[in-house]
């Protein structure tokens, strides 16, 4: 065989300017010389825990549900129109969720104990925020007011909130607020990646080793070995974001609650796996991810004893050995409470492949299909109840 070529020449070799090669060198001073190595990217802020504030005497608290993950979550179910998959079509003509429908005043009911609050935004603590709800519960669709320095846009879509809202106001007597702090196309194990979480090895089905972030690391992934070069972006990026613009609602709890002063976070949902379904790496540590969620949750909220319900994507089914099936494992098996004791109790996973009511994919948002999501919602809001039941 031939020899092998040489090693590139280090630029000390090049004596002129016209030889100097511009991607690996730099003329300066008369000289072709290795350029410096970028800097370091500063430092991400972290976002410290919180505590909820003390209630006045005779005050009852806000039982606040924090909702986060990805489009599931944030919801592309169709309001309005005809067709057969809205949630116009299925209150008004099929007679479905009556509890949304008025029918003394022929309009949309409206929630008189929960509050719907939906703040977005990409990215961490200092990204733009858009407030896409802040009203009691209801189906009819409205431009929120909100304070200064969060962009107002109604939202004509519906994500698992409807279903999930009216089951907790049935069920408890304290007022509620379902606040949605959440954004598309985010993994678990890359954007939204918890606090302190490590990253990991991995090697691929072309026998490749990867090496993943931990949180705040970049990018997302490197071969082992090599040295990463960051990118705009780094894990936990998202949950930084999420967590701060959640703190952002509760640190103005009367604003969103009208007449409230406090409040405690007594409960999370979780529907989310789209994006970490699509690589195998980051779906074999989905679980071990999916804990350190659970639990980072708990501390950053200064609520120890919140429930957490999680819902799987709805076009897998039990039995797949897809990355979306490794994801429907991970969350059934964080709620055995043989396999984890410590979440005996207090986490539950709703498996929603029965609660399509037309097959789609969480990549298609389900079609649209607004009556998946309020099946979705409601079976969620069931699960939490059953949770804070003593």
């Amino acid at each position: 065989p031939p020899p092998p070529p040489p090693p590139p020449a280090p630029c000390s070799t090049f004596k002129t300017q016209p030889t100097c090669p511009k991607k690996t060198c730099t003329w300066a001073n008369g000289a072709c010389s290795t350029p410096p190595p970028p800097p370091p990217p500063a430092p991400l802020p972290i976002v410290p825990p919180i505590t909820p504030p003390a209630c006045a005497a005779g005050q009852k608290p806000v039982q606040v549900f924090v909702m986060m993950g990805q489009s599931n979550m944030l919801g592309e179910g169709a309001k309005t129109g005809t067709a057969n998959n809205t949630l116009t079509y299925a209150v008004q003509t099929l007679g479905k969720y009556p509890y949304l429908w008025d029918k003394a005043n022929g309009n949309w009911s409206v929630s008189k104990t929960v509050r719907n609050v939906f703040v977005m935004g990409s990215g961490g603590v200092t990204s733009a925020i858009t407030l896409q709800n802040n009203e009691f519960m209801t189906g009819a669709t409205a431009t929120p007011l909100g304070p200064a320095g969060m962009n107002p846009k109604a939202k004509d879509t519906i994500g698992p909130e409807l279903g999930i809202g009216f089951a907790l106001g049935d069920a408890i007597t304290e007022p509620v607020m379902t606040l949605k702090s959440c954004i598309g196309d985010r993994a678990l194990g890359w954007d939204i990646l918890p606090p302190g979480t490590p990253g990991f090895n991995y090697t691929d089905s072309t026998n490749k080793t990867w090496t993943y972030a931990g949180y705040h690391q970049s990018p997302e992934k490197w071969p082992v070995g090599t040295t990463p070069v960051p990118m705009g972006w780094a894990a936990g990026i998202q949950f930084d974001g999420d967590t701060s613009r959640a703190y952002d609602v509760l640190g103005n709890i009367s604003t969103f609650y009208p007449g409230a002063t406090c409040y405690e976070v007594a409960g999370f949902f979780w529907w989310q796996g789209d994006r970490d379904s699509r690589d195998m790496g980051l779906s074999e540590h989905y679980e071990s991810n999916l804990v350190a969620l659970i639990e980072k949750l708990r501390i950053q909220y200064g609520s120890p004893n919140a429930k957490f319900v999680t819902a799987s994507l709805g076009q897998t089914e039990k039995g797949d050995t897809s990355g979306g099936g490794l994801i429907l494992d991970a969350m059934e098996n964080v709620a055995n409470a043989t396999l984890y004791p410590k979440f005996a109790g207090n986490v539950a996973a709703v498996y929603t492949y029965p609660l399509m009511n037309t097959k789609g994919s969480s990549g298609g948002h389900y079609g649209h299909d607004a009556l998946s999501y309020m099946n979705v919602g409601q079976a969620m809001g069931a699960a939490m109840v059953k949770l804070l039941q003593p």
